[in-house]
């Protein structure tokens, strides 16, 4: 909340005050869960000699695939079919996401994925710590030591960095600037906190944003905070080639 203030300050009077309203009102409105995402938990492959793959997913509402109707449409799903395919080896998927996490959450999503002993993770998370008004490089610096934390054990990290929140529906200027230019900010500083971490990253803002864009009715669920199950389809389609480049690179295929 100091870093709003701080932007409010510099903004013209009238400016100000229209940005308080829009934040306040859009607080008012961001929809609470009602019910938790459909099972996480699968194994998933055509049953074959050699040992599975252990894939966890880890961060927030969009990790979980909050707002889905059937365990098939989340992304941790759609990302173990798509990878059991294209590797010829079961995957065992673990969902350790949570609806309204925030990065400083990673850590007890951690600790309970190393107990499933993962080979790869899977991370999507940050948007709460935008529309939260996080400290940015303190959120960063949650997920780079997550990611450490996830390295030190063996697993291979996959990072999808903050999508463009400016992009959600209920938002309008010049909120939705603001959410814009901290997306960006905070997907930025991932990205140097995974890779110095020895993680991978991806951005999805530039791969996953201008779906959203061009068809926001098809691409965002009834809420228009979440996606929808085509959102979230084309999220897992825009994952699948970096974290086959990732695991090519690691050895894992």
């Amino acid at each position: 909340m100091i870093e709003i203030l701080g932007v409010v300050a510099a903004l013209p009077a009238g400016t100000a005050a229209v940005l308080v309203r829009q934040v306040i009102g859009v607080q008012r409105t961001i929809p609470l869960a009602t019910s938790p995402p459909p099972g996480g938990e699968a194994e998933i492959g055509r049953r074959r000699a050699g040992r599975p793959l252990t894939m966890v997913l880890l961060g927030d509402s969009f990790a979980a695939g909050y707002g889905t109707a059937r365990p098939r449409e989340t992304p941790g799903f759609l990302l173990a079919t798509a990878l059991a395919r294209r590797t010829g080896r079961r995957i065992r998927l673990h969902r350790q996401a949570i609806v309204g996490a925030m990065s400083s959450d990673l850590d007890h999503q951690v600790e309970a994925a190393l107990r499933r002993a993962p080979d790869l993770a899977v991370i999507y998370v940050g948007g709460n710590d935008v529309t939260r008004f996080a400290p940015l490089r303190t959120a960063a610096r949650h997920l780079g030591d997550a990611v450490r934390r996830l390295r030190a054990a063996g697993c291979h990290v996959v990072v999808g960095t903050c999508p463009d929140l400016g992009v959600l529906p209920p938002l309008r200027p010049p909120l939705s600037w603001l959410a814009s230019l901290r997306s960006r900010r905070l997907a930025a500083a991932q990205r140097t906190e995974v890779t110095a971490a020895g993680g991978h990253s991806f951005s999805l803002a530039g791969l996953l944003n201008p779906h959203f864009a061009a068809d926001p009715v098809r691409m965002f669920g009834a809420d228009r905070f979440h996606p929808s199950a085509d959102g979230y389809a084309r999220a897992a389609a825009v994952t699948l080639p970096p974290l086959l480049t990732a695991l090519r690179t690691e050895g894992l295929l």
